[in-house]
């Protein structure tokens, strides 16, 4: 059986404002084999995208002098 990830948020600032979604881990292309930090590493990059998809987030970084 393939594992799973299910991901999920909700505002504490905005009622309404969360989402959850399961999915398997070849469904996200993660190979299972990976040992559990790099797992997390890879799941954490996704959990991000997922949840900035969801809210519609836009953002950018401005670094000056």
């Amino acid at each position: 059986m393939d594992k799973t990830v299910t991901f999920s948020f909700a505002s504490s600032n905005y009622v309404g404002i969360e989402a959850t979604e399961t999915f398997s881990l070849k469904e996200l292309g993660i190979d299972g084999e990976l040992n559990d930090e790099n797992l997390k590493i890879e799941i954490d990059k996704l959990f991000q995208a997922w949840v900035w998809d969801k809210i519609n987030i836009s953002y950018s970084i401005v670094i000056s002098d």
